[in-house]
């Protein structure tokens, strides 16, 4: 499995979460060299790509859509990739002729499926408790359920306080 850094890990869920893919608005702390370093790390490994538009807009540091112009002006944006999607667990779209829309399925042997896994079991799991088993900060487990088990796969995510345990989150059964 790829080894990521947390930024590498949230730059890659955010930009799975948007229906363009697209890798920018990079989170706000990380500007200037830093930036240009993890995106830099991340092309090299061929987890996100430049896409060259016929946009002729300037590269603009506040509105961070832009991630830089070509010599003839044009715009040329980050998207991430199949193997960026698959290094966090996500499993890439592939075109079906036969249904506009469909949920994605989560591969075996992801920590993704892990996470679907310990969500499912009897009385769920703790955030401590998955980050105990995924080696994922609390931050990257809630943006998992959030974007890709929630919004990807269309799975209905519930909670409850148990005594003694804390917030277990579990899968609901549809």
């Amino acid at each position: 499995m790829t080894k990521l850094s947390d930024t590498q890990l949230v730059i890659l869920s955010a930009a799975a979460q948007r229906d363009d893919r697209n890798v920018l608005p990079l989170p706000g702390s990380l500007r200037g060299g830093a930036a240009q370093k993890v995106i830099g790390a991340l092309i090299k490994r061929g987890l996100i790509a430049e896409t060259v538009t016929d946009q002729l807009a300037k590269a603009d540091p506040a509105l961070n859509r832009i991630w830089r112009n070509d010599a003839d002006g044009r715009a040329i944006l980050l998207h991430v990739t199949d193997v960026g999607l698959s290094a966090i667990g996500i499993e890439p779209e592939q075109p079906d002729a036969g249904t506009a829309s469909k949920a994605r399925a989560p591969r075996e042997g992801t920590k993704q499926a892990r996470l679907i896994e310990m969500l499912r079991a009897e009385g769920g799991a703790t955030i401590e408790e998955i980050v105990a088993a995924l080696d994922w900060r609390p931050h990257t487990i809630r943006g998992a359920m959030s974007g890709a088990l929630k919004k990807k796969l269309g799975l209905t995510i519930t909670s409850e306080k148990v005594e003694g345990r804390g917030r277990a989150y579990m899968i609901a059964d549809d």
